[in-house]
C-alpha cells in the first residue's frame, strides 16, 4: 500500500471517529435537556423558556404528588410533570376554548336572590285518630234488632245501630211511677235519680215522665258521623254493661302522613301551610297545615314523618289516598345559589367548577344548603357573581383528578376533621424509616385495591418502632388529599 493510501484512510477514520463523538454529545445533550429523567433532574423551569414543572405525579394515583421526576413507587411506571399553563397554579386545569365548546361546557353566575325552598313529598291519607266516637251498652241487657250495618259503611250523627231489651229497668220505672202517684216530690226525685243511675239515658226517662208507661227497650245510635271501624253487636247476643257495640271514626277531617327527605327536615315546622293535590282529583288540590313532626323516621325512605290536617266536608277524601305535597319552607332571607345540575356530589363533599380566565377551570369545594325549584343554596365556598361550570364540569372534573388537582375550600371557615375508617389489609415489611414502610400487602377490599407492592407514608414514626423488614403486620390506611397513609402496623405473626 503506497503512502498516499494510507493517508487517505487514516484520514477518513478520523473523520467516522469525530462524527460519532459529535452524535454522542448530541444525545447526551438531548436526553439531559428534553427526557424525563434522562442523567438530570428536570428543573422547575425549563432553560429553554417553557412552563415552569410544578410538581410530578402518577396518573394512578393523581393526588400524591413528588418534587421530583423517577419511578411511581405505586406502579410501574415514569412519574408525570404537572406544568403551570400561563399564570395558573396547581389548583387549576386549562382547556383550549374550542374544547370547552366541543364539551358542552354552559356556564352559569352564582347570584344572590331572596330563597323560600319548596319541599315537595309524599303522603297517604289516614283516618284523624281523635276524631273517634267509642259505642258501649251503659247497662247489661239482651240485643232485641241490629240494623243492616257493616265495618266500613259510613253513617250520619243519629243514625239507628241497635235496640236493647233491658228488663231491670221495668222495676225501676214502675218504682219511679208509684212514687210521683203519691205527690211526694222528694220521693220522685229520688226515683228518678236511681233510674239515671241504673243507665237509663236522660231521653227515655223524660218519655217515662211524660208517657206514664213502661219502656225497658232503648235504641242505640250513633254519636256522630263517620266510619264504622267495628262493629261487634248480633241479635239475641247478652251484654254486660260498658260492652263496646262499635267503633266510628269521623271523616270530616282526615291526616295526611307526608314523608319529608331527612335532608329537608330542618325547613318543617308546625302550623306551616301545605297543599295537597291529588291524582283521583285532578285540579282540585287541597289547603291543609302541619299539626306535628312525628318522633320516629321512615325507616326505609329515611324520612320524617309528618302528620297533616286536611278538611274533609264533602267526605272525598279516603284513607288510602295519596297525594304530592308542597309545603313552603325558609325564612325568604337572601342567600348564594346555583343551578343544582352544577353541583357534582361525591358522597363525602360537594364540588363546584368555577371558570376563570383564559379558559383556566377551578374545582372548589362548597357546603350546600337547600334546595329550591331548580337551584340550590351556597352556604359557603363560593362568592356572588363568580361564574361556574353548569354541564360539563364531570369531565372537568375527571381531568382534574387525572392531573392530580384537589377541591380546596374557598373561603370556609375550618371545620372539625372527620373521623375516617381505616382500610385494612395483611402486608409483609420490604423497607420501613420513620417516615415511610414499604409494604407487600393484601388486598384492601374496602378500597376495591387489589395486593402489590408499594410505599406508603407513616402518619407516625412511633408506628416503625420494634418493627423490622420480614415482618409480618396488619396494616391499616386511612386516604387523604396526599395519597393512602398508613396510620396502623400490628405485628401479627413472625418473619417470613
Amino acid at each position: 500500500m503506497n503512502r498516499p493510501m494510507i493517508k487517505n484512510t487514516f484520514l477518513g477514520l478520523f473523520v467516522v471517529v469525530a462524527l460519532l463523538a459529535v452524535g454522542v454529545a448530541a444525545g447526551l445533550w438531548w436526553e439531559r435537556n428534553y427526557v424525563p429523567g434522562g442523567g438530570m433532574d428536570i428543573p422547575a423551569d425549563s432553560a429553554s423558556g417553557g412552563p415552569a414543572v410544578m410538581y410530578w405525579y402518577d396518573p394512578m394515583f393523581p393526588t400524591q404528588k413528588f418534587d421530583k421526576p423517577g419511578k411511581s413507587p405505586f406502579m410501574d411506571m415514569e412519574l408525570v410533570p404537572k406544568y403551570a399553563d400561563g399564570g395558573g397554579d396547581a389548583s387549576t386545569i386549562k382547556i383550549d376554548p374550542s374544547v370547552s365548546q366541543n364539551l358542552g361546557v354552559r356556564l352559569a353566575t352564582v347570584t344572590r336572590t331572596t330563597v323560600n325552598p319548596s319541599i315537595q313529598a309524599t303522603g297517604i291519607v289516614e283516618f284523624n285518630e281523635r276524631d273517634i266516637a267509642i259505642v258501649q251498652a251503659r247497662t247489661g241487657g239482651f240485643v232485641e234488632r241490629v240494623a243492616s250495618l257493616a265495618p266500613n259503611d259510613v253513617i250520619q250523627s243519629g243514625a239507628f245501630i241497635a235496640e236493647l231489651l233491658v228488663p231491670e229497668w221495668a222495676a225501676v220505672q214502675q218504682e219511679y211511677l208509684a212514687l210521683r202517684a203519691l205527690d211526694n216530690t222528694s220521693l220522685e226525685g229520688a226515683a228518678r235519680e236511681r233510674m239515671r243511675l241504673s243507665g237509663m239515658p236522660e231521653s227515655l226517662i223524660r218519655a217515662v215522665a211524660s208517657s206514664g208507661k213502661i219502656r225497658n227497650r232503648v235504641s242505640i245510635t250513633a254519636p256522630r258521623s263517620g266510619v264504622i271501624q267495628t262493629l261487634d253487636v248480633r241479635p239475641g247476643m247478652t251484654l254486660m254493661a260498658g260492652q263496646t257495640l262499635a267503633r266510628i271514626n269521623g271523616i270530616s277531617t282526615v291526616w295526611l302522613d307526608v314523608a319529608v327527605p331527612e335532608t329537608q327536615a330542618g325547613l318543617v315546622r308546625v302550623g306551616q301551610t301545605v297543599e295537597a293535590a291529588f291524582a283521583a282529583f285532578p285540579g282540585k288540590p287541597v289547603q291543609g297545615r302541619v299539626t306535628a313532626l312525628l318522633p320516629t323516621l321512615n325507616g326505609e325512605a329515611r324520612a320524617l314523618r309528618v302528620r297533616v290536617e286536611l278538611p274533609n266536608k264533602d267526605g272525598r277524601l279516603r284513607p288510602g289516598l295519596t297525594a304530592q305535597v308542597s309545603l313552603q319552607g325558609g325564612t325568604g332571607e337572601p342567600a348564594l345559589r346555583v343551578p343544582t345540575e352544577a353541583v357534582i356530589r361525591t358522597g363525602r363533599r360537594a364540588i363546584v367548577i368555577v371558570a376563570e380566565a383564559e379558559g383556566r377551570f377551578r374545582p372548589v369545594e362548597v357546603v350546600l344548603g337547600a334546595e329550591s325549584g331548580n337551584d340550590t343554596v351556597i352556604l359557603s365556598g363560593l362568592d356572588e357573581g363568580q361564574m361556574i361550570v353548569a354541564s360539563g364540569q364531570f369531565l372537568i372534573d375527571s381531568e382534574a383528578s387525572l392531573q392530580g388537582i384537589t377541591a380546596r375550600a374557598a373561603g370556609m371557615e375550618p371545620a372539625m376533621p372527620t373521623p375516617v375508617a381505616l382500610h385494612e389489609a395483611d402486608a409483609v415489611i420490604d423497607e420501613i424509616t420513620e417516615s415511610a414502610v414499604t409494604l407487600t400487602h393484601g388486598p384492601f377490599k374496602t378500597l376495591a385495591m387489589p395486593g402489590m407492592t408499594m410505599e406508603f407514608t407513616l402518619a407516625n414514626p412511633s408506628l416503625a418502632k420494634n418493627l423490622k423488614k420480614g415482618d409480618r403486620v396488619r396494616a391499616g390506611v386511612r386516604e387523604s388529599d396526599d395519597g393512602l397513609v398508613v396510620e396502623k402496623l400490628v405485628k401479627s405473626g413472625g418473619a417470613k
